[in-house]
C-alpha cells in the first residue's frame, strides 16, 4: 500500500490507483480505499464513514451511467494529495455529461484516505463531444 509522507512517484501512483478503482463502478471495492471513519464533502453532500461512502456510490452509479473518468496529480505533500479530475457520464435520458472538478485527500499513516473535499461542476455535452471512451 502506499503510505505518506508521499514522493512524486508514490502520489501519482496513488491518483492512478483511484482512478482504476474508481472506473470499476464498484462501491465495495473503492470503500476499502477510505477508513472505517473517512470524512466527505461531495459537492454539498457529507457523509461520515464506510457504510455512507458505499451507499453514496452505489446512489451515484445508479444515476452516473457508463461513468468514465480520468484524475491528474495537482499537488502533494507529505500526507495529502490534491488532484483535478473530469469525468462523462450519461443520465437514463441520455444526455451526456462532463464533471470538471477537484479533490483535496488527507491520507492516515496506514494510507487509506481519511479525508475528501470535492468540488465538482458539471456540463451537458453531446455524445460526440465525448473525449473519455473506453
Amino acid at each position: 500500500m502506499l503510505v505518506p509522507p508521499f514522493t512524486e512517484e508514490t502520489a501519482r501512483a496513488k491518483v492512478q490507483a483511484a482512478e482504476d478503482a474508481w472506473n470499476t463502478r464498484d462501491p465495495e471495492r473503492i470503500a476499502l480505499a477510505y477508513s472505517e471513519d473517512s470524512v466527505w464533502r461531495n459537492r454539498d453532500r457529507f457523509l461520515t464513514g464506510r457504510p455512507e461512502i458505499r451507499a453514496f456510490l452505489t446512489e451515484k452509479w445508479r444515476r452516473e451511467l457508463d461513468y468514465r473518468l480520468r484524475k491528474e496529480l495537482w499537488a502533494y505533500t507529505g500526507n495529502r494529495i490534491s488532484v483535478r479530475f473530469e469525468y462523462e457520464w450519461h443520465d437514463a435520458d441520455g444526455q451526456w455529461w462532463r464533471s470538471h472538478g477537484n479533490e483535496q485527500w488527507e491520507f492516515d499513516d496506514d494510507g487509506l484516505m481519511r479525508r475528501r473535499e470535492a468540488s465538482i461542476n458539471d456540463v451537458p455535452i453531446e455524445e460526440s463531444e465525448r473525449r473519455l471512451r473506453d
